[in-house]
């Protein structure tokens, strides 16, 4: 039988101020709940101790609480590690923790698969189940946190929206997960340690510039060349670069946050001399880094990796001319964890 009940964790915390309101419960009450739904991640109504058995009672009736949880997980001869997070009807989603020299980053999903069929992604391949809610988002950085701590006697240091599914387009939940990440009442991590990363949905762009973000935005590039980011990349047939390079140049005139441009590199594809120097112009006039992507192997995607010559030959020209740019070195790849492999060895 099917669970009728709302999740409290998808109210707000004035909707739940009514609820006590309705039901005749003194207001301090609400925050007494909020802290132990978000600051003390309490997933049973029964171990929310200092308020009565009445009031526990009462949420019980009227609320539920569906929690993620780890399903599995595996662990990968560089230290990364994938979780398999279970969600209601057996979905799967997927979470890494990657290990580095003063970092412990956990790279989380915002989706249950993805709409966006990027040719050369792994979760480009599902359809989209659903979107993850604000609870969901939460738990997966909160269950990767603990399993930080517990293995490496340390918190996870940064957070990456860049593992299922299009943040952008789960937009309110992605948000309001972020302000429980970052706020008091939750685990009060400092904003300037998250990204939340999109394929470039322009609208979402422009409307994130208006709120003030406390996170830092990654562009999922690929390509500065139109007709070449159009065969990779769906996105671009209706957000096209120069759309997209307009609602950055306005991200940052209103944020003055520079945008990370993620770029893999696909042999014969987006490589070449040209292609660096057309990126190279894409970012002029937007203050911006960018990270240079090891191509992982994907099924059936016919793509293959740069190899080392051309790899370096890009990165020497961006150098050359002056751009800040990292390459990033595959992480995790023979667990299905590495950048664009999520949901490989795992049927949703």
């Amino acid at each position: 039988m099917k669970n009728s009940k709302k999740d409290i964790r998808c109210i707000t915390k004035e909707e739940l101020g009514r609820f006590f309101q309705d039901h005749k419960r003194p207001s301090f009450r609400v925050q007494q709940v909020w802290d132990w739904l978000w600051r003390h991640h309490v997933l049973d109504f029964n171990q929310m101790t200092n308020i009565s058995t009445v009031e526990r009672k009462l949420l019980k009736e009227h609320f539920s609480i569906t929690p993620l949880r780890i399903h599995t997980l595996k662990k990968g001869a560089d230290g990364t590690v994938k979780f398999l997070f279970v969600l209601d009807k057996d979905k799967i989603v997927e979470g890494v923790l990657i290990p580095q020299l003063n970092r412990l980053t956990a790279c989380i999903s915002s989706q249950v698969g993805c709409s966006l069929a990027c040719k050369f992604c792994a979760t480009g391949q599902l359809k989209l189940y659903r979107n993850l809610t604000a609870g969901e988002i939460y738990d997966q950085v909160v269950l990767i946190n603990q399993y930080s701590i517990k293995k490496f006697k340390k918190s996870i240091t940064n957070i990456v929206f860049m593992g299922m599914g299009e943040p952008l387009l789960n937009f309110k939940n992605v948000l309001t997960g972020i302000h429980y990440i970052t706020n008091s009442d939750g685990m009060g991590m400092s904003g300037k340690r998250i990204t939340v990363s999109t394929v470039g949905v322009v609208k979402m762009i422009r409307k994130i510039a208006e709120l003030n973000p406390n996170f830092n935005l990654a562009v999922s590039l690929h390509s500065a060349h139109e007709q070449k980011r159009n065969q990779i990349m769906e996105i671009n047939k209706t957000n096209n670069l120069k759309e997209l390079k307009g609602a950055l140049q306005y991200f940052y005139e209103k944020t003055k946050i520079k945008p990370t441009f993620e770029y893999v590199l696909l042999k014969g594809v987006n490589d070449s001399q040209e292609d660096a120097k057309l990126l190279m112009d894409f970012c002029k006039n937007i203050p911006s880094k960018i990270n240079l992507i090891e191509y992982n192997s994907v099924p059936n995607s016919g793509y293959e990796k740069s190899d080392v010559k051309t790899t370096d030959r890009f990165l020497k020209l961006l150098t050359k001319n002056n751009i800040l740019v990292k390459l990033r070195r595959s992480r995790g790849e023979d667990i299905g964890a590495a950048c664009g492999q999520l949901a490989t060895q795992q049927k949703l």
